[in-house]
């Protein structure tokens, strides 16, 4: 018999052994033997199991290890030296692709570090992780039911919760490789609700589209509107107050006048959790705006809308339930692991099948063997899509509702507490590199750092100007040795 392995039992081994297709038995197609092995299954399995022992090890167990480095920095050319970069025709044995996964671990930064405060997400949450190497293993795709049963309900049952901690009664929503990702599709749906024949006919002989944010917005806006075809022209920065959130006045103002320069109006963004200054742009009364003048209200709180979670914080979104549409990202303050951003919808019509669908009907057959509704592919843009919701889930399901509240309230305490016991020092930038060699006395080693505003106020609180400026936390001497190579050589000045 041609076409299929046999299989026989040795006395000396517990597992079966592969046997080598003899020359009758063998299925050749253009010089490849069709039935022969294709992997050698136990060496992976073994690399497998040897890879997630060096994870545990050198990932998992030193994420909380602050006596730790957060990096192993190394400048750009210097780290291609020390990196085994290049792929070669023939593949490497296992004992050193363990070692260049050493090599990966060693010179990364290490995110769930407590010492890691570059970006708007840190920590390691262990439920997260796991459901991530769930996912990894199962290499899901969701976009039908078919392919996807588990997790294309897991991701209804998150979206039907965040909807509920919005305020809505119902909605629509869909898991995206981002918040940016969320915010174009949001610009997109409201372009679509504003002119519908825009799908098929294009932009041609439709009026100037406008649309308004607040200036301390994501730079995301822009990209939308760039790849949109809207233009970055179009898209009004409405000033802001002293602590970065949007003035409702100015964005009547810009408004009406827009409208009376022939352009049309179609969308205000507004932002809970401004990326810069974590400004929470006053919903309610740009929702009366939108309101009077029938403008698509988008919220952008990728960084902010986890305080939906806390009953303590909530009332920072007071009046998101009017948006329209809601980019909110746990994978920040909640730990859910990068990625995890949703746009939520308020519309229950299908707007986001009715935009993005293609009717691709060898994928999206409507005479299936169970409800077609579950198929979530014409929501998207994509076609592959990960299963992101599935993080969320399994973090929630460990928390519970409780627990992620109280991860919300202890973020935001933390906050509070920082000003109060840490020294935070303001550098002024002088150097003209970073890597200018300055006086011992004069440098403060840091291994990550990030920029904040610093807004300099005179006596009688008028506004003089604003800064970007590298917040450094005085460290102990005795940490030093603790924190990885320096990143920032600057000088420094008390801030009084």
């Amino acid at each position: 018999q041609t076409g299929f392995w046999d299989a026989q039992k040795n006395e000396t081994y517990t597992h079966q052994q592969e046997m080598i297709p003899s020359k009758k038995s063998a299925v050749l197609v253009d010089g490849v033997v069709l039935n022969g092995p294709t992997t050698d299954a136990r060496a992976g399995e073994k690399f497998v199991q040897e890879a997630c022992r060096l994870i545990m090890e050198e990932v998992v167990l030193k994420a909380t290890d602050v006596s730790e480095k957060v990096c192993e920095w190394r400048p750009p050319e210097q780290l291609k030296q020390l990196l085994d970069l290049e792929l070669r025709d023939t593949g490497e044995p296992h004992h050193r692709l363990l070692e260049l996964c050493q090599d990966v671990i060693r010179y990364s930064v290490k995110t769930n570090h407590p010492r890691f405060f570059n970006q708007l997400y840190a920590g390691l949450d262990y439920y997260s992780l796991v459901a991530r190497f769930m996912t990894e293993a199962l290499n899901p795709s969701v976009y039908t039911y078919e392919v996807s049963p588990v997790f294309l309900l897991v991701e209804e049952a998150v979206l039907k919760k965040m909807i509920e901690f919005i305020g809505w009664q119902e909605g629509d929503g869909i898991f995206n490789p981002g918040g940016s990702v969320s915010n174009m599709y949001a610009m997109n749906l409201a372009r679509y609700k504003y002119c519908p024949d825009i799908k098929e006919k294009g932009l041609s002989g439709l009026p100037r589209l406008i649309l308004f944010t607040s200036a301390e917005c994501h730079y995301s806006m822009k990209k939308a509107a760039s790849f949109l075809g809207i233009g970055t022209e179009n898209v009004c920065f409405v000033e802001t107050d002293g602590r970065g959130k949007m003035i409702p006045a100015e964005l009547e103002k810009q408004i009406w006048q827009a409208s009376k320069e022939g352009a049309a109006p179609f969308l205000v963004c507004a932002t809970s959790g401004t990326t810069v200054l974590g400004a929470f742009d006053p919903l309610d009364e740009i929702a009366d705006i939108c309101e009077r003048h029938g403008l698509w209200l988008h919220v952008d709180a990728s960084w902010g809308g986890s305080a939906l979670m806390s009953r303590k914080h909530r009332q920072l979104l007071h009046g998101i339930h009017r948006a329209d549409s809601v980019a909110w990202n746990p994978h920040k303050m909640l730990m859910a692991g990068i990625q995890c951003c949703a746009l939520l919808v308020k519309d229950k019509s299908d707007l986001l099948k009715k935009c993005y669908s293609a009717k691709a009907s060898y994928l999206f057959q409507q005479d299936k063997f169970y409800d077609v509704s579950y198929d979530t592919g014409d929501k998207s843009i994509q076609c592959s899509r990960r299963p992101d919701a599935f993080k969320f889930w399994m973090t929630w399901k460990a928390l519970g509702t409780l627990g992620l509240e109280e991860r919300v309230n202890r973020a935001l305490a933390l906050s509070r507490y920082l000003p109060v016991c840490v020294c935070v020092c303001v550098c002024v930038c002088v150097c003209t590199s970073v890597t200018e060699r300055l006086d011992e006395n004069n440098i403060c080693k840091v291994c990550m750092y990030s920029f904040f505003y610093a807004f300099l106020l005179s006596s009688n609180d008028h506004f003089l100007g604003t800064y970007y400026v590298l917040g450094i936390m005085r460290i102990q001497q005795s940490y030093a040795c603790h924190l990885g190579s320096q990143t920032s050589k600057t000088k420094l000045i008390k801030y009084k």
